[in-house]
């Protein structure tokens, strides 16, 4: 990996990780499109992404181990954890056929996806759904579980994790903002995991150490764009809905289904 294809990579990782338009989409249309195929890069780029995550809501983090250690409030760590199980569980189970199965790479599926969920988008204001709920920590239990069985559906290239989350949080009665926060807070843990499991396997630390300069170089630029990718969808979202990323996600299904017939 050149210097250059590190950072358009971690630039693109960066700002299609938070806004929801689909990190795993557009990897998945890189390679088919542009030859850009190295999976265990792209998973090592996560770093500089989480690492923007916890920077921008450290104070809100701090906040939640001050609930937890000093007042005894479990209720938003709960939720976040109940959040995070459906993700967790499907993604140990399912690994090594995300991995080898070419339906997880496929660009017809990614098209199909960034189509369906862009529709969702556009229409999500008009949707029924329930009760408002303040915040994160006030969802219900099974509410907080929607939100993890969404995330889960994310797992499907084209989704975007992001974007499902901030739709199920909008279903269950979140306002768009809350629903950000939630789904970003939610995916601290997931990442993670995602993060942890790289380097349990030898040959992934190997990959890791021969190729550390371009990681690293990679990584600066995902955590750049990523922190500002977040910062813009949270100020945005505080006066808007997701239907600006539907119609570039359907706009973009479009012209992607267009390429492939003419293939």
């Amino acid at each position: 990996m050149n210097i250059v294809e590190s950072i358009v990579l971690g630039i693109i990782q960066g700002l299609t990780e938070f806004i929801p338009v689909s990190s795993s989409g557009h990897e998945v249309l890189l390679e088919h499109f542009f030859g850009v195929k190295d999976h265990l890069f792209l998973e090592f780029i996560n770093i500089g992404t989480v690492v923007a995550l916890v920077i921008y809501f450290w104070p809100k983090i701090m906040d939640l181990l001050e609930e937890v250690i000093f007042r005894h409030n479990w209720h938003l760590a709960r939720n976040i954890l109940i959040s995070a199980i459906p993700a967790g569980f499907f993604g140990l189970l399912l690994a090594n056929v995300i991995e080898e199965n070419s339906f997880f790479s496929n660009a017809w599926v990614v098209s199909v996806m960034m189509l369906l969920v862009g529709g969702v988008m556009i229409a999500l204001e008009k949707l029924p759904r329930l009760s408002d709920v303040k915040d994160g920590e006030h969802l219900s239990k099974g509410r907080a579980l929607t939100i993890g069985l969404a995330q889960a559906v994310a797992l499907i290239p084209g989704t975007s994790r992001s974007g499902s989350t901030i739709i199920a949080g909008r279903l269950v009665g979140l306002a768009p903002a809350a629903a950000a926060e939630y789904s970003f807070l939610l995916s601290i843990p997931v990442m993670l995991g995602v993060i942890a499991k790289l380097f349990l396997k030898s040959s992934d630390r190997a990959y890791f150490a021969a190729n550390v300069p371009s990681i690293l170089i990679s990584n600066f630029f995902a955590f750049v764009s990523g922190l500002i990718a977040v910062g813009f969808l949270m100020r945005y979202l505080a006066k808007h809905n997701l239907s600006v990323f539907g119609w570039y996600r359907v706009t973009l299904a479009v012209v992607v289904m267009g390429l492939l017939l003419l293939q």
